[in-house]
């Protein structure tokens, strides 16, 4: 729940004037008449009474007297679940631009805290500098209720709305506003397309009467399974008063069972949570108002708004309470709403705008809120880490708070984490050295495999030489090649490389010769491949996945199944033909280690050949090698086994797989772990964890370091050392998910497609400089970064207020 000190102020915010002050800025015409104003709601109709609903009530009302503003709330006045509420600095600067008398009113009534409590085994660890304010739900409506009445909205308490559609006809614009069981989305779910995703944890609203001095984490773990509670002061301590606090406690469903608590009412569930959680509470007793056992949902709408009616809040969006967004989001919501209702040439204009203006930051908000449910959800799994990790681990989940921010907060926390992952003075995460085998890397940064479609006949010519050397001289602990085919009908298109004949040898030898020259203490690795049925197609930017005009070579798989109907339809492979290809991987690893390669990395993923064996959506077979999970990993395992036995004992092997293929009815999250143990068990001695592009109909859920939940839960729950990559994009994550324990290795794509010297960089803007990140003896005049422009101008000497 963590929130940037800095307070920012969006475009909306900034703009949201009244009526009248918009009269006075529309420019004049030569005859002195104002041009006709652009037309605006007159009657508006909001459903649902909670914190959204209210506040763009006030708003639309303040910024227009003449509207005609009414809201239906089906509870009485003082009716509210849950107990306080949690706001941003980012959130009160807008509510203070758009409505100085709200926001004077919620300052009188906030209780304001900066250190977060992470407790476990009885051990707590404090991080300051987070900047939260909160105040009772209660005390928000309160304050919403009497804006709005002095403004003159028409509130309706006990009154149920009528429907959606009916409000529809009579007024200009609905402003559904009822939450996440929205009546107006189930009643049109057509129209707005919703998606409701349930989770695994139950949970319960509760206060106690007291204030709690930080926010508090705390972990129970029973015999029945974890339990965690989150708790913050909603009512500050006073002489009179011992204040209040918000408790929420919450565990998997299985937990929850085992537990007994399924059997419990109301108030004994709320007695055994008290009990559970005496020391955190001190003994106090805890209270419930109508508070039961809730499985949270996750609202996503393909669209907010139909005809007149928009959809506002929790009946649009919502994001688990852990990251404390659903009140804020809501109140955003209302600020944006109204601002392009004053903004906008007409009511479809500005829903319109509304929608494109929140929809980023909504998402955004909700992909930080489900890495922060599913790091709880899978709590069990990280409590093998040191405490310190841990308590790190727990604050960065949502990956909104990273290294370098709470660095910023509290370096003192920061770097008692970093002593104990064992940074070196001075040191970053990423430039801590780690040992696979007998390679030491020097950092925790690889230059992830990325095809380059550039070479001739297989044989990787000067642009690899370039490519690869550029990257090599560029800092990066490890250096992977592009996939290396292990025969001419295993390539992907006719760019690829590969290292089936001695001419492809000699020209990857001199590669690998000219890193370990130039750039002394790089590892290089390459990765072996087979293209499967995804082969005989283009060079990517001639049309990825598109079958070669002319020229076409047969391809094989485990089944017959084209990866798209425009692709050629793959023989499927008989058992006495495996061999053969097993053979092909063999030799091409034999020629890798005379290469001097370091490390070698079999390419188990992204639906190439040994892919799609492990996939139940390509591998169809009803032999020894397909069916279950255990039959369809015999393939990739035997060819794993033979490279193994081929490949020197003291260099690293690694596999990269696909943790899910983000399709129904293919590999999941926990297939992957099985898949991880069972090539640890083979000798592999870390996991590349990428996902998908197995099937052409997958569904990714891309963002920023989308993958790296995968990687974290293998590394996790097998102890196998794991590689994370996917959209990892800043030195920033990279320090953020090593400290954390998600991975161990972080590897990037793109960002060393934009700037070969990418790790070289990252240690300048972190005034790094030692073993970890050694410049090139050509190179060390720019070590530091370049000035931009003139810095040494006289400062101001007065500054005069107007």
């Amino acid at each position: 729940m963590g929130v940037p000190p800095a307070r920012a102020k969006s475009r909306a915010w900034g703009s949201l004037r009244t009526s009248a002050q918009r009269d006075r800025e529309r420019p004049v015409s030569p005859e002195g008449e104002h041009p006709a104003k652009a037309p605006t709601p007159a009657k508006i109709a909001v459903i649902g009474g909670g914190p959204g609903g209210l506040y763009a009530a006030a708003l639309l009302k303040r910024l227009d007297p003449d509207r005609e503003v009414t809201v239906w709330e089906r509870n009485a006045p003082d009716d509210t679940f849950g107990f306080g509420v949690v706001l941003s600095d980012e959130t009160l600067g807008g509510i203070e631009h758009a409505d100085p008398v709200v926001y004077a009113a919620l300052q009188e009534e906030f209780v304001r805290w900066d250190d977060i409590d992470i407790v476990r085994g009885g051990t707590r660890h404090t991080s300051g500098g987070h900047g939260f304010a909160a105040l009772g739900r209660r005390a928000l409506l309160a304050i919403l209720h009497e804006r709005c009445r002095d403004l003159g909205v028409d509130l309706r308490f006990r009154t149920e709305a009528p429907p959606a559609a009916t409000l529809a006809t009579a007024y200009d614009l609905v402003i559904a506003a009822d939450g996440v069981h929205s009546l107006t989305r189930e009643t049109h779910p057509e129209a707005f397309r919703p998606t409701l995703t349930s989770h695994r944890c139950r949970y319960i609203w509760l206060a106690a009467d007291f204030a709690f001095d930080a926010f508090r984490f705390e972990i129970a773990e029973t015999e029945h399974g974890v339990m965690q509670l989150h708790g913050y002061p909603y009512e500050a301590a006073t002489a009179t008063a011992p204040g209040a606090s918000t408790v929420i406690v919450e565990m998997r469903e299985e937990v929850w069972e085992a537990a007994g608590f399924a059997d419990l009412d109301a108030a004994a569930s709320v007695e055994r949570c008290a009990k559970l959680f005496a020391d955190a509470l001190g003994g106090r007793p805890l209270r419930s108002n109508n508070s039961s056992w809730l499985t949270f949902r996750t609202v996503v709408n393909a669209h907010w708004s139909h005809g007149n009616t928009v959809l506002l809040g929790d009946a649009a969006h919502t994001a688990h309470f852990s990251i404390g967004s659903g009140t804020k989001l809501a109140v955003e919501d209302a600020l944006a709403l109204a601002a392009n209702l004053q903004e906008q040439p007409d009511i479809p204009a500005a829903l319109a705008a509304y929608e494109t203006e929140r929809r980023p930051v909504v998402e955004s908000t909700q992909r930080a809120a489900l890495a922060s449910l599913q790091w709880f959800e899978e709590l069990p799994t990280y409590l093998g880490q040191p405490p310190l990790q841990f308590a790190f681990n727990l604050l960065t989940r949502s990956r909104r708070v990273t290294h370098d921010n709470l660095r910023l907060r509290d370096a003192g926390f920061t770097e008692a984490v970093e002593r104990d992952f064992g940074c070196p003075p001075g040191t970053p995460p990423m430039f801590t050295p780690f040992r696979l085998r007998g390679l030491e890397l020097r950092n925790r940064v690889v230059v992830s495999p990325m095809d380059m479609y550039s070479a001739e006949d297989g044989v990787p010519g000067d642009f690899h030489l370039v490519h690869l050397g550029a990257r090599a001289l560029g800092g990066a602990g490890l250096v992977m090649t592009e996939m290396v085919c292990v025969s001419e009908r295993g390539r992907i298109t006719p760019g690829c490389a590969g290292l089936y004949t001695d001419e492809q040898a000699a020209a990857w030898t001199r590669i690998v010769d000219f890193a370990h020259t130039q750039a002394p203490g790089t590892a290089l690795g390459v990765q072996l491949g087979h293209s499967g049925r995804k082969g005989s197609t283009k060079l990517m930017w001639d049309g990825i996945d598109e079958p070669l005009p002319t020229g076409n070579w047969p391809l094989v798989a485990p089944s017959p199944l084209p990866y798209t109907p425009a692709n050629q339809t793959p023989h499927a492979l008989s058992v006495s033909e495996l061999p053969a290809i097993r053979e092909e991987f063999t030799a091409a690893a034999r020629r890798a280690a005379a290469c001097g390669f370091d490390l070698l990395e079999l390419h188990c993923a992204h639906g190439y050949l040994l892919s799609s064996f492990l996939s139940p959506l390509t591998n169809h077979r009803t032999d020894a090698y397909g069916g279950s999970l255990e039959a369809r990993l015999r393939f990739p395992l035997e060819v794993f086994d033979s490279v193994r036995d081929v490949w020197p004992a003291d260099r690293p092997m690694t596999v990269r797989i696909s943790a899910t293929d983000w399709a129904d009815g293919g590999n999941t999250a926990d297939d992957a772990v099985a898949v991880a143990r069972a090539f640890a068990a083979h000798g592999a001695d870390a996991v590349d964890v990428s996902t998908g592009q197995v099937v052409a109909d997958e569904r990714p859920a891309y963002g920023r370091s989308y993958q790296t939940p995968f990687a974290d839960r293998i590394r996790n729950e097998t102890g196998v050392p794991v590689v994370a990559v996917g959209a990892i994009s800043s030195w920033d994550d990279v320090n953020s998910l090593l400290l954390a324990g998600r991975t161990d290795l972080c590897a990037l794509a793109r960002p060393h497609l934009y700037d070969p010297h990418w790790t070289l960089h990252a240690a300048a803007e972190q005034s790094y400089s030692g073993p970890g990140a050694p410049w090139p003896a050509p190179y060390r005049a720019g070590s530091r970064r370049p000035q931009t422009g003139r810095t040494d101008a006289p400062k101001p000497r007065l500054s005069l207020g107007g």
